[in-house]
């Protein structure tokens, strides 16, 4: 196993708001004060989401743009700097490509069920990921079981899916079903890439106490962390948290009595492809 790992700090997501914790970062100055403090808490990359005048969740490009543009100046090049397609509710599959098309971004994340949502949109999912692929996009798949680990597997096999090394992000948990107990294990969503030929790099994230069950666990089995409010804002022991980079600091302490430590940002994007 590789002594290098990516902590991934996700600050915001797509529906905290101040009400959630007072420093769930919404404004451009509030993710450059976090991404500031990630970095020197230890993260190496981070997935940040955007929002609109009235605080609801957004893809519009040119903003994003502005945002990365800002924060790129901030941390340069400590920070591989994710951007999301997420639809939130709030955007169709058709959408998402157009608004991401537009963007171009050098690396995002993309959750395999909101590109693919029914048999009619493998064409169009197919030709926007070989497009993403060939431009040289850094892209993470977001799969939110072990059967959407199977799937993603099969898509690979048919040629959906381009390339030869992928990144993935395996999810524990979700919005609806935040601490049930019936999770799926990190063996579960770890089988079906057994036999499967092309080579894969994979991250966890969880929500509330689902995120700390199984980082030691991925830490101990090669696995990279996402942590941050977007999917909890509490510590272990259920208290909340003061901000983003103390979760960042927990995450570092659980590589380290794993014997790894933080491979940066270029490590981080050379996991992708």
């Amino acid at each position: 196993m590789d002594g290098s790992i990516v902590i991934a700090a996700a600050p915001n997501g797509a529906r905290k708001t101040k009400a959630d914790h007072p420093h769930v970062p919404l404004t451009t100055e509030e993710l450059i004060e976090t991404a500031v403090s990630c970095a020197d808490a230890g993260a190496s990359m981070m997935h940040f989401h955007i929002r609109d005048p009235n605080g609801r969740h957004s893809l519009d490009p040119d903003q994003y743009q502005r945002t990365l543009d800002e924060l790129d100046a901030a941390v340069g090049d400590r920070l591989l700097l994710q951007i999301t397609s997420e639809a939130a509710g709030i955007y169709s599959q058709s959408e998402q490509i157009q608004l991401m098309q537009r963007l171009a971004p050098h690396c995002l994340s993309c959750a395999l069920r909101e590109f693919i949502r029914a048999e009619q949109d493998i064409d169009s999912a197919s030709k926007f990921f070989k497009e993403l692929y060939t431009s040289g996009a850094l892209i993470q798949y977001i799969l939110y079981s072990p059967a959407e680990v199977t799937w993603f597997v099969n898509l690979c096999d048919q040629g959906v899916i381009p390339g030869k090394k992928h990144f993935l992000l395996f999810v524990f948990g979700s919005y609806e079903r935040r601490n049930e107990a019936d999770i799926a294990s990190l063996d579960d969503y770890l089988h079906p890439l057994k036999d499967h030929p092309r080579p894969c790099s994979w991250m966890v994230c969880g929500f509330d106490q689902n995120e700390f069950e199984v980082a030691e666990a991925a830490a101990s089995r090669g696995g990279h962390l996402r942590v941050g409010f977007e999917n909890n804002c509490y510590r272990a022991d259920g208290s909340l948290a003061e901000n983003n980079g103390e979760q960042v600091s927990y995450m570092v302490a659980v590589a380290e009595k794993c014997g790894r430590t933080s491979g940066g940002s270029a490590f981080a994007a050379s996991l992708h492809r």
